[in-house]
């Protein structure tokens, strides 16, 4: 059994790029992929250069998934959203750090310009979702008449292709 000075000085658990590809169903190659990009980082590299990451790694990697399959964010918006992400977990650390009344004040702005950004962007995305379902419910309505047309509900519909 560890006591808590071992479980203090013990470093975190690194995971091997095919775990964490495996944990969120994804490619080696999507997350080599995602690392080009500036997306995720891993939390180091061994001597021979293997990619390792940290809980924290892969946390980022299922967050980049959610928002491709949740908001079908495309790794542009993705890229946004995280760094936006970043930058409010920054200012969160300076806040709570101990700044002062007026540095707080300047960081609440900050965080709320931030906020404003992303729900501008999901605002965006949701507006482009609504027009499409829009789109796909006047389809569905074009459908049901024409199916009422050929099984003979609409009688007008005889005498217009008469």
């Amino acid at each position: 059994m560890m006591t808590t000075s071992e479980t203090e000085t013990q470093e975190p658990r690194l995971f091997r790029i095919g775990e964490v590809a495996e944990r969120a169903g994804v490619s080696c190659r999507t997350l080599r992929y995602y690392e080009e990009l500036g997306l995720l980082a891993p939390a180091e590299y061994s001597t021979g250069g293997a990619r390792r990451y940290a809980e924290q790694d892969v946390a980022r990697l299922l967050r980049i998934r959610e928002l491709q399959e949740l908001l079908g964010f495309d790794l542009g918006e993705i890229k946004v959203v995280l760094g936006a992400e970043d930058q409010r977990a920054g200012l969160r650390s300076e806040y709570l750090g101990g700044a002062d009344v007026g540095r707080r004040r300047e960081i609440l702005a900050e965080a709320v310009e931030i906020n404003e950004r992303l729900r501008a962007l999901v605002a965006a995305k949701q507006r482009r979702l609504e027009e499409m379902t829009r789109d796909l419910d006047d389809n569905a309505e074009r459908y049901a008449t024409r199916a009422r047309e050929l099984a003979g509900e609409d009688p007008g519909a005889e005498r217009a292709g008469s």
